[in-house]
């Protein structure tokens, strides 16, 4: 499988930073109705992803009065760095199929682990079912 033949481009994805507020993450997932969004740091990596559920973790645990904190709170702190785990450029197969079954979408990084884009779990399956015919 040439991973780069069915992953969507970096430039062609939705991407958060680190530094991106909550406000402005929460405000760019309603937009475009996605459940989780890769988290970019600094210097380009693939940091992560934050999903709905880290909103909701966060506005739980803050107070409702107090809309500050989510205009001043960085993505970086409420995301899991351990949620949509990257897979490598080159890597086989057998790895892709093995993370697009865990989640919906899989990061493509290279060897710097800077975000090369994604794989979705359609791109996958669109790919597998051409093989058929």
């Amino acid at each position: 499988m040439n991973i780069a033949k069915i992953m969507t481009p970096k430039v062609f994805t939705v991407l958060l930073h680190e530094n991106n507020t909550v406000r402005q993450g929460y405000e760019l997932m309603k937009e475009k109705g996605y459940t989780a969004i890769p988290v970019l740091d600094s210097e380009e990596r693939y940091a992560g992803a934050v999903t709905e559920g880290d909103f909701l973790r966060f506005l739980m645990e803050t107070e409702e009065e107090n809309c500050d904190v989510r205009d001043k709170t960085g993505i970086g702190s409420i995301m899991r760095p351990s949620f949509c785990r990257p897979i490598h450029i080159d890597a086989d197969e057998d790895a892709v199929i093995n993370a697009i079954i865990q989640q919906n979408f899989v990061p493509v990084v290279d060897s710097q682990e800077a975000l090369c884009g994604i794989v979705t779990r359609k791109k996958v399956i669109e790919y597998l079912a051409g093989r058929l015919d």
